[in-house]
């Protein structure tokens, strides 16, 4: 079994008001459905040489979600995550920042990303327990409370 290290850097889109006919007095959270793999992510991804978290963070959420519009709102930190896939054992460094739309202008998204990610608004309450992983929850929670802070 090789091991593979490598370092992911995504966001935690959280939206309050009206966007994709959602009730604009709630808050929501935008996640990725990935059927083929049964799974309820947030977005993110590799970290491309020479690119810092911030910036693949913003690149990554606009390529798997659509939206390109986005603010930082806060550095949630990172974390490490292990997990074996195919195989091999994988070590890979997650960084988080909390988003928020400055405006629903969205782009076509690559192929691959559109077949692969179908972006769902979920209540922000809600947005934890439908996530697959549990690191990625710890995430949202992080999220939800700095978020909710005054």
């Amino acid at each position: 079994m090789a091991i593979k290290q490598y370092q992911a850097a995504g966001g935690v889109v959280i939206q309050q008001g009206k966007i994709d006919g959602l009730d604009g007095e709630r808050a929501y959270v935008l996640l990725l459905d990935r059927p083929d793999l049964d799974e309820v992510r947030l977005p993110k991804g590799h970290i491309d040489p020479g690119e810092d978290a911030l910036t693949t963070a913003l690149r990554e959420t606009a390529e798997e979600t659509g939206y390109t519009d986005l603010e930082i709102l806060a550095d949630l930190g990172s974390a490490t995550v292990e997990f074996d896939y195919r195989g091999d054992h994988y070590i890979r460094d997650e960084h988080y920042f909390l988003m928020k739309l400055r405006s629903p202008a969205q782009i076509q998204r690559p192929v691959h990303d559109a077949h692969q990610f179908h972006p769902l608004w979920i209540e922000m309450e809600e947005a934890a327990r439908l996530l697959t992983f549990e690191a990625e929850q710890q995430v949202i929670d992080r999220a939800i409370r700095h978020y909710s802070q005054p």
